[in-house]
């Protein structure tokens, strides 16, 4: 499981230019699936994400997470993540989880999140998806399990 976060001040989520999902300052999580996943890798990204310090005190340290803040988190399933652009022109996708193993891991870590984490909201698997961020500070982390 990968997961680039990006710290943000604002993040939307559009489908069909409607927007589906929407957070304040929070972070935003593009959540790509490897085809060895499993519900545990979830729960270990789960509680990363949450108790990750990336958030500023007053002095501009890094001392505060998600958590403490209470602010939103944004989840965005994608697997062009596991892109591999080792050979040739055209990516391959060989690592990422196809979509009838990943969708199954990508609902249970959203189900989970909401149970755990109130302040989440999420894309939809598979979809078209038009992505708005601001990037806050800016920044941003590749986490892996």
């Amino acid at each position: 499981m990968k997961a680039v976060v990006q710290r943000v001040s604002k993040a939307s989520v559009s489908i069909n230019h409607a927007i589906t999902a929407s957070i304040d300052t929070g972070l935003c999580v593009f959540l790509g699936i490897h085809r060895h996943d499993t519900p545990d890798h979830s729960l270990w990204m789960i509680d990363k994400l949450l108790n990750l310090r990336l958030f500023s005190d007053p002095s501009g340290l890094m001392t505060d997470s998600i958590s403490d803040k209470q602010y939103g988190i944004l989840v965005v399933s994608q697997f062009t993540l596991y892109g591999n652009c080792q050979k040739g022109r055209r990516p391959s996708f060989t690592e990422a989880a196809p979509a009838d193993i990943a969708e199954p891991i990508y609902n249970d870590f959203i189900s989970h999140l909401s149970q755990t984490y109130p302040y989440s909201s999420s894309g939809n698997f598979g979809a078209m998806m038009e992505i708005s961020l601001v990037n806050d500070g800016p920044v941003t982390l590749l986490i892996e399990r």
